[in-house]
């Protein structure tokens, strides 16, 4: 066994430090919390599309989707908005149930452009003009405010083969991925053999965790990974990730992260069909079968939040593609949202023209994403300012209403 999986292992199961425990949120029963990073940046402007921009029409003569009511039309969500079409038969049955919305104009003031620095900005969660500390995620910071309490008992997980920055810190965390067969690397007689070899020194009990959560979370995924066999389901692809995931979620574990990649489209992204509508068709089934998996009840209390790094340019580039941008679409889906979020766009919006782009090629970043993510986890959680802080530090959370 090599260094680096014993560390990793390890990481599954840092012990939750004393920070995790000084200030306590209220309790809050049951309610899930699942965030999905694109890593990419994807073409936000192909899922929500401006059907009323004439703008956007002539700046995309070869990718953009038609207007509904045309061959490949997008999805008419009101009169200013179309969803992508490939995702008829996923997420927009969930937007006409009230339970998806989107936050346009969302994302991060980074303006590096650059994936890893900003999606190590955004897990991070920490603000622009100080020295990072990569010991500090800021979903592994919600989880010690949660689990700081005698009541609620949050328990992290990410479906990633290795810990995320965003769950990096004092409070214990999992990492479990899923998009392979879910088999270990360590069987039993390995696992006892490496546990013995650091009985009675300081790492004993971080090593005996760690193979305690791998051996609960390896049970949870053979069970249901065999009824996915008998009901002939497919072994691959994110839906069955996302089946998986909830089956996780809804028994075991109430916050998690999982990303993924494939959305940096600069060349030859399509438009209502292509590469990019297919990446789409088969997040939407993701999506779709994790909310049905959970059931009824578990979807409810559920927040599901689909982020990226950044969105990509406006206009279309000369390989019929898109290149890095600024502002973006962030999802949102439960089955509890509020009235008024569930089926509609939120968030601070305003028309697309040549003027009102960021520097004359991106969307502009007006809904700030620690402040929305702070509205959401006050509303969800009943956080106070104190705890907000803690989360995000100096950050106003915005009241969008979500839930």
């Amino acid at each position: 066994m090599q260094r680096r999986e014993l560390l990793k292992l390890i990481a599954a199961a840092p012990l939750a430090g004393a920070a995790g425990r000084l200030i306590a949120a209220p309790a809050a029963e049951g309610a899930r919390l699942l965030v999905v990073f694109l890593r990419g940046a994807y073409d936000c402007t192909s899922l929500l599309v401006p059907t009323a921009s004439d703008f956007y029409y002539a700046s995309r003569p070869n990718i953009a989707i038609a207007r509904p009511g045309q061959p490949g039309g997008a999805l008419p969500l009101d009169g200013n908005w179309g969803l992508h079409p490939a995702l008829a038969q996923s997420v927009m049955p969930l937007f006409k149930q009230k339970q998806a919305s989107f936050i346009a104009f969302a994302g991060t003031d980074d303006l590096t452009r650059s994936h890893f620095e900003t999606q190590d900005s955004i897990e991070l969660g920490q603000a622009l003009d100080k020295r990072r500390d990569y010991r500090s995620g800021f979903l592994n910071r919600l989880a010690g405010v949660l689990g700081g309490g005698p009541v609620t008992d949050v328990s992290p997980i990410a479906f990633t083969d290795q810990l995320p920055i965003a769950l990096r810190g004092d409070a214990k965390a999992a990492n479990m991925e899923l998009a392979g067969n879910a088999r270990s690397g360590i069987d039993a007689r390995q696992s006892q053999i490496i546990a013995s070899m650091y009985r009675n020194t300081p790492l004993a009990q971080r090593v005996t965790e760690g193979f305690q959560v791998r051996d609960e979370v390896m049970r949870a995924v053979q069970a249901e990974m065999d009824a996915a066999s008998r009901n002939a389901m497919s072994a691959k692809g994110f839906e069955l990730v996302a089946r998986r995931m909830a089956v996780l979620m809804r028994d075991r574990f109430d916050l998690g992260f999982v990303d993924v990649g494939g959305w940096d489209t600069h060349v030859g992204q399509g438009a209502g069909t292509g590469y990019l509508a297919n990446r789409f068709e088969e997040l939407g089934r993701g999506v779709a079968g994790f909310a049905e998996e959970m059931g009824d009840d578990a979807w409810r209390q559920t927040v599901v939040v689909v982020i990226s790094e950044f969105g990509r340019t406006f206009r279309e580039n000369g390989n019929r593609g898109t290149d890095h941008g600024h502002g973006t679409v962030y999802w949102v889906l439960g089955g509890g949202l509020s009235a008024e979020a569930g089926g509609r766009i939120v968030g601070e919006q305003q028309a697309l023209t040549q003027a009102t782009l960021f520097q004359n090629r991106d969307y502009p970043v007006l809904n700030e994403y620690r402040a929305v993510f702070g509205g959401l986890f006050k509303r969800m959680y009943g956080l106070s300012p104190a705890q907000l802080g803690r989360v995000f530090e100096g950050v106003a959370p915005r009241e969008l209403r979500l839930v």
